[in-house]
């Protein structure tokens, strides 16, 4: 699903007015026609119909006037509050507004005026709807569009928002101040970023994108963002061939584990075995090998030496350069620890692997001590998998990102270095070299544990190792972990869930996603890219 900024949409709605000559007044017409059709089948009236819209003096409000008019045919009950003078109102909403019977209108243009007319219908409707504040919105709420909003959010009713909650800003997901919780948000021609990035995506309840008329071919021009659902990833997981070996599905390297850590090693080679790479060598330190054979039973290990105490260090090149041949992939890092000889060992494999690479973990440590390593890398496809505190030290800082500037930092990063960023964290942020961003839609809170980083690293990297492109093996990667963690907090629940539950269900994650690739091909319908 194609994600916008809400500039790029405003953008796209005046290119439609100005060179396609659609008319304002038609854009707002469709819109509140939209919301008031899916009102209509969607809201359970049980016999009571009263509606109140609340709604502001700009474009907003004028749909929310649609709404109104169009609710009002179908006989429903309704009281449409304005948080303005009439005289204040002006252009399109003015034409709608004078559409409707002055009897269902209240201007409450005053802060307390709310409370003082309209208290007892709030708290009586069964349906609020939100046709206050557009995606324009960009400082905090105050006066009378706080109170509306905190009267609407303590109110018993269903509410629905008309293009995006009131108080959510458009673009980067934040609350300006106070917003409302919607239960259903219709908004129009494509998915805002504020719709998808928390902590807007809590307000803003089930989303439906609805056809306004924004002409096709500017939606498909318009810059944005890829956001990862279901149908999106189905796309890009490929069937397998009746005929395929464990050659077909490739053979990956993961070059991992420490005194103390051999659980990551572990656990990056057995997500790689589930997520359908056909062979996984584990390259360790040849003091771990025997814990490591006992934790890895359909992956094969191969003891390495080490300095000694478990830690692998320049020593070890020569055989992990071997161990590279007829190889397809290669992940480096996870549980590998930062001994300064380590540290040389990872960067002599950036400068060395020719293969795709995945770096995670200690790996990204070594590599943020000198970041130019990644301009001298031998493979086309490198990617980097940091949490937040990587990130921080991939960039030489010691802040972490803030919420809203993830996607920007991973896009630069990314660009910059040439490689295949996944910044993970609620909404995983994957950049390509090419400035693509994928915003990734699955996971949950119970995916807060450790290990879950290391899984992700060898379901990426046996999707690599699979023949998959580096951007639709990242992309696919992330959505599949995600799922699985879903799968597992459906199951068991989210306290408690730990990285093997995830890798037990990986392969029910895939199974789910070919089932819906399957539907989707006999329905001949396809995801808007």
């Amino acid at each position: 699903m194609k994600v916008l900024t809400a500039p790029t949409m405003q953008a796209l709605d005046h290119r439609a007015i100005n060179e396609y000559g659609i008319s304002g007044c038609e854009l707002m017409e469709n819109a509140g026609r939209s919301c008031a059709e899916l009102i209509i089948s969607d809201i359970p009236a049980h016999g009571n119909t009263h509606t109140v819209i609340l709604a502001g003096k700009g474009n907003n409000g004028g749909d929310g006037y649609v709404i109104a008019r169009h609710l009002l045919q179908h006989g429903w009950q309704v009281l449409v509050i304005v948080l303005a003078n009439r005289e204040e109102i002006t252009g399109d909403a003015l034409s709608m507004l004078a559409r409707l019977p002055d009897d269902v209108l209240s201007f409450c243009p005053g802060e307390g005026d709310l409370i003082r007319k309209h208290r007892n219908e709030l708290q009586r409707a069964p349906l609020l709807v939100d046709a206050l504040l557009g995606t324009g919105l960009k400082n905090d709420l105050q006066g009378v569009y706080r109170e509306a909003v905190t009267l609407m959010n303590a109110a018993p009713g269903k509410v629905v928002a008309v293009d995006i909650p009131s108080g959510v800003h458009g673009t980067t997901g934040n609350i300006l101040g106070e917003a409302v919780q919607a239960d259903l948000t219709v908004s129009f021609a494509c998915a805002k970023l504020g719709h998808v990035l928390y902590p807007g995506a809590l307000q803003t309840g089930r989303l439906v994108i609805t056809d306004i008329g924004i002409p096709p071919q500017l939606l498909a021009e318009a810059e944005g963002y890829e956001y990862l659902d279901e149908d999106c990833a189905a796309c890009l997981l490929p069937p397998r061939v009746p005929q395929a070996h464990k050659g077909t599905f490739g053979h990956c390297l993961i070059v991992a584990g420490s005194t103390g850590k051999s659980g990551a090693a572990a656990l990056a080679a057995n997500s790689a075995v589930r997520a359908g790479a056909g062979l996984v060598t584990l390259a360790c330190p040849a003091a771990l090998n025997p814990v490591l054979e006992i934790k890895t039973t359909e992956a094969m290990t191969v003891p390495v030496a080490d300095t000694g105490n478990g830690y692998l260090g320049s020593t070890a090149l020569p055989q992990i350069i071997h161990l590279l041949e007829g190889k397809s992939a290669v992940a480096v890092g996870p549980g590998i620890d930062r001994q300064a000889d380590t540290v040389s060992l990872v960067q002599r494999l950036v400068e060395t692997v020719t293969q795709p690479l995945v770096i995670d973990a200690d790996g990204l440590n070594a590599v943020s001590d000198d970041c130019t390593v990644l301009h001298r890398k031998k493979s086309a496809a490198v990617v980097l998998t940091p949490h937040p505190g990587e990130m921080a030290r991939l960039l030489g800082t010691t802040r972490s990102t803030a919420p809203d500037e993830r996607i920007a930092t991973a896009r630069q990063f990314a660009v910059s270095h040439g490689v295949y960023l996944v910044l993970k964290g609620a909404r995983t942020v994957i950049a390509a070299p090419d400035g693509n961003v994928a915003i990734n839609g699955s996971g949950n809170p119970g995916m807060a544990s450790g290990g879950m980083g290391d899984v992700l690293t060898g379901v990426i990297t046996a999707l690599l190792g699979q023949g998959l492109p580096p951007w639709q093996a990242c992309q696919l990667g992330v959505f599949a972990h995600g799922l699985a963690g879903d799968l597992v907090a459906a199951h068991k629940g989210e306290i408690g869930m730990n990285a093997s539950d995830v890798i037990e269900m990986l392969p029910y994650s895939f199974s789910r996603l070919l089932h819906r690739r399957t539907f989707n091909d006999t329905t001949t319908t396809t995801p808007e890219k």
